[in-house]
């Protein structure tokens, strides 16, 4: 029973000193840990959940171009995470990731595209033949 509670202290404080590490250099504004900050946020790993957290770091890091956190960002706001962006900002976001191979993001995108193509009124044509 020992060695499960101890392996079980060894993996909280490792996640929590994760956390620790990648905040830090998140905050000297490397985009990675910026994104890593990010998902622990919305995860809540070595860290308690917070949205509103997760949506700032992942944030910071789509100004500098991350792949992952501008799709992550542009999910947030679809999913009313994040009030602080407009509508045309997701698909900047999700070009930014789908130009970079984000497979998620060129598939979502595509889905925006065509419901924006859907949403916009369409140019009627008159009834009659005119020659």
């Amino acid at each position: 029973m020992g060695t499960i509670v101890s392996l079980l202290y060894i993996w909280l404080y490792s996640q929590s000193f994760h956390f620790h590490v990648a905040h830090l250099y998140a905050h000297f504004g490397y985009s990675s840990a910026q994104h890593i900050v990010g998902q622990r946020y919305l995860k809540g790993a070595g860290v308690m959940k917070n949205e509103e957290m997760a949506m700032h770091w992942f944030r910071q890091a789509s100004q500098q171009d991350h792949p992952h956190a501008s799709f992550n960002l542009a999910v947030g706001k679809l999913r009313n995470m994040t009030r602080s962006m407009e509508v045309g900002d997701v698909e900047m976001l999700l070009n930014v990731a789908a130009s970079q191979g984000i497979q998620e993001a060129q598939e979502l995108l595509k889905n925006v595209i065509w419901t924006k193509s859907k949403l916009l009124p369409t140019k009627r044509t008159s009834r009659f033949y005119r020659p």
